[in-house]
Parts: structure tokens; C-alpha cells; sequence
């Protein structure tokens, strides 16, 4: 091929080393003949590269970055209960903190052989946001100081319940159930009585929950631990049953039918035990279920028990009207009109842990009667006279004051009674004088423990008579004399204010 003719003002080649460039871009051979060939479009300049720039804007970048990070992460070597979480926000330093426990195993050396749980079988937790929240406070990733410092400890928490539903579901070898107290009525004693309680075996789920805390902090995914057992209390204890029994038999001993403040029918704790089913809440107080039916025959026999006369109030009184005493107490008639229904109410009573049960009776009014007593002393009959309103109730003979120490007559009133006295008074002659020794002191009579004595008239009285049975004759220094059962029965029927009459 023909060489390519230049121009001679062609510049020599560009920085870049392209070659001639000719006008137009169009090369003419020597040759007609040959063909006209084009170059190529010549190649754009380079363009200049800012390298210091191209290089300055990411380190930049990298620069904010670091400076932003710094911020918001945990210092580098900080560990919470023995999981690294340097360089990472708290919140994810909590996730992890939690996941690193959800994996932990304890494997449980059993006697039937061992049995694994991880905590997140187990339900355990940690305060892991608290605690990543406490590792970002201390050593944030910007304070170079607080890098690497001492482990942050944790404490890991199993919920009971929880923890226990799942190691009795795995090894239920290791639950032994306890068993609650009871109570149970004893015919022997008449009265309620305590089975005490058992306690059962259980896993120590806070073991357990050390157990995972250790591993943790050591940074291993399992521990292997002896069964740590611990004893397992009843839900009703002993105390609190016999708390219970103690509520029971305070019910069965004022068990019955009353009417007001009486316990007019008494039914005995036998009888009301068998009445009743008895079982305890889990506090140990008694739940009692209550049979209508096993009562009604019992019920039904109440009116019998029940049902009464008025008894009319005797009262003794003197002619004045005074009420000396109440003779005969009145007591109202009563009537229990119906038992139907009883029976329900009752044990609806009963299971509320009430067995004093008020009965609905009628109630009839008594009357009160007075009685006027008079003791009437006829000496010309050597007689007395018990009378009630006029009427004489009884009478028998008497020994009077002989005509030297008479018996004076009048209308007189009981005053004191005495159950024993000696009696002592000078000694009179048949005209009423007293009578001298010869050294001229005066003659005493003495009567030593004289019976039942109801003095009506200063020295005078009714009074028992021991030494004598001469009876319906003049005998006495001026006393009513009579027999000592007589006296008694004086003694016993008059009050203080009884009339008393003495004639001829």
C-alpha cells in the first residue's frame, strides 16, 4: 500500500499519541487509483481526576459514620451476665442477652436418667433492657476509658408456676403430690378433728434458675446439675384445718332451736354432723353442704318439744298490797304453728356455718294472780291458820305463852327469820313477876339452839319446839311453840311482811 502523504503544517502528534489529524478528517492518496480511505474519529480528551477529592468524600463519610456510631453503641468488651454484646445498641444487646438464655440447657441428673431443658422451655427471663440499658449509660462506645470493663451481672428469673408445669411435665418422677389437711368428726369425742397434712417433693425451681444464671455467666450453652429437690407444703396446712375444726365445733356447741336467747330444743354434734358434708377451702375454712332430708324426721318432732300452756305468775302480797315475793314465775304459751319449710331454711343456715336457728312460734301471754298470806293464831284454840286470800290452806296446834308470859293479840308483820338461836329471858311467876335467887339477882330462863325462828312482835315468834309435844296447851314464855317440821314450813311460806294476826 501507497505511504500516506502528510501536510506540512500538520502539527506533530497530541499528548495522547493519536497521530496526524488531517482537515476534515479526509487523508488523499498519491494514487487516484487507490481508494479514499476515512480515519476513524479521533479519541475525546481525557478529562482531569480530582484524586484528593475522589478520595477525601468517603473517609468523610466513614469519619460521620464512626462519630454517629459511636453514639449510639455499647463500648467494646462490655459483657451482661456473660454475653458479649460490645459494639452493639442496647436494644440489641438486650435480644441477645434474652436469646443466649432462651438457649441455655440445664440437664437434670435424674434416677431415671437425665432430662434437658433450655430457659426458653423453663419460661426464664432477665431484665435484659434494664441491664443493656445500665451497659450503654456506664460504657458507651465513645468513651474509650470504659472500654473492656468488669462483666455486668445478671439474675436470672423462672416464674414458679410456669417453671414447675414444665419439670413435672418432663419428669414427673420427681413430684411427689403433698397432701391437704382434712377434717373429720369423731363420735368418739363428740366433735371434729384434724388429718394433718403431708407435705409432697418438688424440683427447687430456684436451683434451677441458679443453675441457669451460673451457666450464663460462664458463657456455656449447658450445665449438668443434681436434682435439687425441696419439700413441697400443702395448700390446707395443718393449723389451718385445725383453724377449721375450731370453727365446726364452736357451731355444733350451741347447735339447736331456739326461741330468743334459749336453746329451746338442743340437738347434739352427732346428730348435726351427720346433717351436714364438710370439706375445707384452700384458706382451711369449712364448706358445708347441708341435707334437708336427713333432718326433716327430726324437724318434724319439734312441735312436740315445743309447744306449751301459759303458766299464770303467783304473786304473794300482804293486806296492804305489797308484793312480798313471787310465788309462781309466769311462762307464756308458745306454738309452733308449722314445720314446713323448716328443713330448707335450716340447712341453708347450716351451710352458711350457722346451726342456731330461731323457730317462728305464737306466743300466748300468762296472767299474774295475787295471793294475800296471813298466819292466824286463835289462842283460845291453841291453833294456827295458814289462809291464802281468806281461804285456810293449813292448820295445826300450837303451845302459846302460858297467862304469866302471854301471847299478846293484834295484827302484826313477819320481820326477820332466823335459821337457829338461843333464846334467853328472865324466868316469871304465875302472876307475871319477875322472879329473884336470894342474893336477889335475877332468875334467867336459856333454851340452846331453838329452830326455824319468824319473829312478828319484838321478842315473839313462831319457832320450833324440841323440848316439849305438848301441843294445843299454854307452854311458852310467849312464843308460838310447835312442832320443828311446823316451823319449817312457817320458816319457808312467809316473807318478810306477811300479816300475821294473834286473838282469842
Amino acid at each position: 500500500m501507497t505511504d500516506l502523504a502528510t501536510k506540512a503544517d500538520a502539527a506533530d502528534s497530541d499528548e495522547t499519541g493519536g497521530g496526524i489529524q488531517p482537515e476534515n478528517d479526509t487523508v488523499v492518496l498519491d494514487d487516484p487509483g487507490e481508494p479514499a480511505l476515512e480515519w476513524a474519529p479521533s479519541e475525546p480528551q481525557p478529562k482531569k481526576r480530582h484524586l484528593a477529592l475522589w478520595i477525601g468524600i468517603p473517609v468523610g463519610v466513614l469519619l460521620l459514620g464512626f462519630g454517629v456510631a459511636s453514639t449510639i453503641l455499647i463500648a467494646p468488651g462490655v459483657t451482661i451476665a456473660g454475653v458479649p454484646v460490645g459494639g452493639m445498641t442496647p436494644g440489641a444487646a438486650a435480644d441477645a442477652v434474652q436469646t443466649s438464655l432462651d438457649a441455655t440447657t440445664v440437664v437434670l441428673t435424674t434416677p431415671d436418667g437425665e432430662v434437658a431443658l433450655t430457659g426458653a422451655d423453663l419460661g426464664a427471663v432477665i431484665d435484659a433492657k434494664a441491664l443493656a440499658n445500665e451497659a450503654y449509660g456506664e460504657y458507651p462506645f465513645w468513651k474509650v476509658g470504659a472500654w473492656n470493663p468488669e462483666p455486668i451481672p445478671g439474675t436470672v428469673v423462672l416464674e414458679p408456676d410456669e417453671a414447675s408445669a414444665t419439670l413435672r411435665s418432663a419428669a414427673p418422677a420427681l413430684y411427689i403430690d403433698p397432701v391437704d389437711a382434712n377434717v373429720a368428726f369423731d363420735p368418739a369425742t363428740g366433735a371434729y378433728g384434724v388429718v394433718p397434712a403431708v407435705p409432697g417433693t418438688g424440683v427447687d425451681v430456684d436451683a434451677v434458675g441458679a443453675a441457669l444464671s451460673e451457666a450464663l455467666a460462664a458463657g456455656e450453652g449447658s450445665i449438668t446439675i443434681d436434682v435439687p429437690s425441696e419439700e413441697v407444703e400443702a395448700t390446707i396446712t395443718t393449723p389451718e384445718a385445725e383453724a377449721g375444726a375450731g370453727q365446726l365445733n364452736a357451731m355444733l356447741a350451741g347447735s339447736g332451736f331456739y326461741i330468743g336467747e334459749e336453746r329451746t330444743v338442743p340437738v347434739d354434734g352427732a346428730t348435726t354432723a351427720s346433717w351436714m358434708t364438710v370439706a375445707l377451702d384452700e384458706a382451711g375454712a369449712p364448706v358445708i353442704t347441708a341435707d334437708p332430708a336427713a333432718m326433716q324426721a327430726f324437724i318434724v318432732g319439734l312441735p312436740g318439744a315445743v309447744n306449751r300452756s301459759p303458766v299464770n305468775a303467783a304473786t304473794v302480797i300482804n293486806s296492804g298490797g305489797a308484793v312480798l315475793r313471787t310465788a309462781t314465775a309466769g311462762v307464756a304459751g308458745r306454738e309452733l304453728p308449722t314445720t314446713d319449710g323448716l328443713a330448707d331454711q335450716f340447712a341453708a343456715q347450716l351451710s352458711q356455718g350457722n346451726a342456731a336457728f330461731q323457730l317462728p312460734v305464737v306466743e300466748t301471754p300468762f296472767q299474774t294472780l295475787s295471793v294475800v298470806r296471813l298466819l292466824e293464831v286463835d289462842l283460845s284454840e291453841q291453833r294456827l291458820y295458814l289462809k291464802e286470800n281468806g281461804a285456810v290452806v293449813d292448820s295445826w296446834a300450837i303451845s302459846s305463852g302460858k297467862s304469866s308470859t302471854p301471847t299478846y293479840t293484834g295484827r302484826y308483820t313477819i320481820n326477820t327469820h332466823l335459821r337457829s338461836q338461843t333464846m334467853r329471858g328472865p324466868e316469871k311467876d304465875a302472876q307475871g313477876n319477875i322472879l329473884k335467887d336470894a342474893a336477889g339477882n335475877t332468875v334467867y330462863y336459856e333454851t340452846k339452839d331453838v329452830p326455824w325462828i319468824t319473829y312478828f312482835n319484838g321478842d315473839q315468834a313462831f319457832h320450833g319446839v324440841y323440848w316439849h309435844s305438848n301441843w294445843g296447851n299454854r307452854m311458852s314464855h310467849g312464843c308460838v311453840g310447835m312442832p320443828i317440821p311446823r316451823a319449817q314450813q312457817v320458816y319457808e311460806w312467809s316473807s318478810n311482811g306477811t300479816d300475821v294476826w294473834i286473838h282469842d
